[in-house]
């Protein structure tokens, strides 16, 4: 493995650490694909993961078997499908291996143990190709909108049952090639994956700072404090201005952020960044029209942003060049002191 997806897979571990992911494996599946697959899991235990192995129509003491010579901390549910008994199991720090009958990889009785142990995923490992649109893979949708996805869907009625387990609070599903050897972790280590996940409508979302994102924020805002040259934040100063700063999370990592400041009737577009790993996705236009929709909430007439390098983008946005006795007196002695040969753009607000 190269280094940088070394790095790739280290930032999801504390996303995933205490989390708990129901793993289910569909029957047939090939026994190097369901080999690979367990040294995954065993590697996720490792760092944390709390997890509950179902196995459909039969083939249990195999994967017993299996999981007992990779030294995966575990112990066998007493009862076919009983969640309650896997969640006791978790208690005790080992993983929870439970038996299922002939029943769908996403059916019911999976949507209730995904509830009783509270699982944050539920992966299930199908035999077969999983979710196809119009002949591609269907990466991503919320369970809202699968009703109404355009195309020709192949394995529309798992996709149907992915969206009742997130109903059921299971906030993300995947639908996963059981076949493919690697496929679980290229699926959770990777910003796009490689199988279908159903998540809640919470899954991307702009929201508020809250004081335990300020030193992610500060990380990513890092970097162009030093390439621009502009006075350090520091903890403090961003907890102290913190109802001015929202957050774009994906899957509840913080990818980006802005910041709205107010003068008057006059607002500030500011602190725009979107994490080098993340650019390119459309990211910083979500957080610029948050920043705008939060400026028309809050009465505003107007607002501004002053930049260096952004000119073009915030062009597209609708943003038309002003000179610099357009924005608040306050404003422009900050600017004037700092030296910064910035360019300043206004969008006036309907």
């Amino acid at each position: 493995m190269a280094v940088g997806d070394v790095r790739g897979v280290l930032q999801y571990v504390p996303l995933f650490r205490g989390r708990t992911f129901a793993v289910v494996f569909a029957a047939g599946l090939p026994e190097s694909a369901v080999a690979e697959t367990l040294l995954d899991l065993k590697a996720l235990q490792e760092v944390g993961v709390q997890l509950v192995i179902g196995v459909l129509d039969g083939g249990l003491g195999a994967l017993a078997d299996r999981a007992t010579e990779l030294e995966i901390k575990f112990a066998l549910v007493p009862a076919e499908g009983d969640g309650a008994g896997a969640a006791a199991i978790l208690e005790r720090g080992q993983a929870a291996l439970i038996n299922y009958g002939a029943v769908p990889p996403l059916g019911a009785e999976l949507a209730e143990l995904g509830r009783v142990v509270k699982a944050a995923k539920l992966i299930a490992l199908v035999n077969g190709p999983g979710v196809v649109r119009d002949g591609k893979p269907l990466h991503a949708v919320a369970c809202s909108a699968v009703e109404a996805l355009p195309g020709e869907i192949e394995g529309a009625a798992m996709l149907a049952q992915a969206a009742e387990v997130c109903r059921a609070g299971v906030a993300r599903v995947h639908i996963l090639d059981g076949r493919r050897q690697g496929v679980l972790v290229d699926e959770l280590f990777s910003n796009e994956g490689v199988g279908t996940m159903v998540h809640t409508d919470s899954y991307r979302e702009v929201r508020s700072l809250r004081e335990d994102d300020v030193p992610e924020l500060l990380a990513m805002i890092g970097r162009s404090v030093r390439r621009e040259h502009l006075v350090p934040r520091d903890f403090d100063e961003i907890v102290q201005q913190s109802a001015d700063f929202m957050v774009l999370c994906v899957d509840d990592n913080v990818v980006g952020c802005v910041a709205l400041h107010r003068y008057g009737s006059i607002g500030e577009v500011a602190c725009l960044y979107v994490k080098q790993s993340h650019e390119g996705s459309g990211h910083g236009r979500e957080l610029v029209g948050a920043a705008e929709e939060k400026a028309k909430g809050e009465g505003l007439a107007s607002i501004f942003v002053l930049t260096t390098r952004a000119a073009e983008f915030f062009e597209s946005q609708g943003y038309g060049r002003v000179t610099m006795e357009a924005i608040p007196e306050e404003r422009r002695r900050k600017l004037e002191n700092s030296v910064r040969e910035s360019v300043v753009l206004a969008k006036e607000l309907a």
